[in-house]
């Protein structure tokens, strides 16, 4: 089905069977004509369930071999136990010409709103939302000045589009989420006006093509299960990590539940004592209530050498991961 509303574009939705809501026509803000405009390559990175990506992925990888096929575009995802920071969310990265992506895009998000319809009996409502994975530092051109450029494409688009805070990022997370909600049609016009828009940005162009930076530190082999969550290097240590492994400034901030903490405090602080003593690393635990965002995990921030560093969040989940298995054993 193409696009309602009268917008001007060369992308046309896949979106079959599903009516779509439009409340009135739509000015046009195309993109400005390139030369080079279809050999221009750019990704888009945006956050899928483990169920969604998995329905993405299809059974022996037959959905995204279909959709890489049809669209031109390639399609990558995170492992099932790399999340986005502050997510239980795996993140997608397509890359390609922008009309490839766009298509893309488009099929990943007609399956999953098809899904939801079938197992929603028909009653799903026709507006959702995708979550768009956006550099800090490209935020400010979406926004425009005054908040011109965002307040144009929710005209042109009818879609709801909303950038995170960024008091909400986590120590070392230099992104931020474009949620963009509405119908299908509605959400690839906004997506279609956002790319088009990043295409220009020189430095999102630069660093699109790190898929998952966050991939090494999220949802480590040791999982929420073992009472360990996310791992977040703090600037210094993203910055150094392999050009200088020895420096003695390098930080991360890993998440303790709350109710595991007192292993890593031990009796009279005993045990972080311990640890710092054997690993050199020095090690920092947030106050009661100072959680890390979105959890009811305490901060605990490692600072020292990347050797340091390694050993010290190995003996911390060691300690953690004993109880978390004694418990599922007691409850089993």
């Amino acid at each position: 089905m193409a696009m309602e509303g009268g917008a001007q574009s060369d992308y046309n939705s896949s979106t079959e069977g599903l009516q779509e809501h439009s409340s009135s026509p739509r000015k046009s803000l195309s993109p400005p004509p390139s030369s080079d405009h279809e050999e221009n390559t750019i990704s888009v990175k945006f956050l899928l369930s483990n169920a969604e990506a998995g329905s993405v992925i299809g059974k022996g990888g037959s959905t995204i071999s279909d959709f890489q096929s049809r669209s031109g575009a390639r399609i990558q995802l995170s492992r099932n136990n790399e999340f986005f920071p502050g997510t239980t969310d795996r993140i997608v990265m397509v890359s390609g010409p922008v009309e490839d992506v766009l298509k893309a895009v488009d099929f990943i998000l007609n399956k999953l709103l098809c899904e939801s319809h079938v197992e929603d009996g028909g009653n799903v409502d026709p507006r959702s939302k995708v979550r768009l994975v956006v550099p800090n530092s490209s935020c400010g051109g979406i926004i425009g000045k005054g908040g011109a450029m965002i307040k144009a494409f929710i005209e042109d688009s009818h879609a709801g589009i909303k950038i995170s805070s960024q008091d909400d990022n986590f120590p070392g997370l230099h992104d931020r989420l474009v949620i963009v909600s509405g119908t299908l049609g509605e959400q690839m016009r906004a997506i279609e006006l956002i790319l088009h828009k990043l295409a220009e940005d020189s430095h999102y162009i630069q660093n699109m093509n790190a898929p998952f930076p966050y991939a090494v530190y999220v949802g480590m082999n040791y999982g929420p299960r073992n009472g360990v969550g996310g791992r977040f290097p703090n600037n210094r240590y993203q910055n150094n990590v392999q050009s200088n492994s020895e420096d003695r400034n390098n930080s991360v901030t890993i998440g303790v539940a709350d109710e595991h903490i007192g292993l890593v405090l031990g009796r009279n602080g005993r045990s972080i004592m311990e640890i710092s003593q054997q690993s050199g690393a020095r090690i920092k635990i947030s106050d009661r209530g100072d959680f890390i965002s979105g959890t009811s995990d305490r901060k605990v921030t490692i600072t020292g050498s990347q050797r340091a560093i390694s050993m010290a969040e190995s003996m911390i989940s060691q300690k953690v991961a004993r109880v978390s298995e004694s418990d599922e054993f007691v409850k089993g």
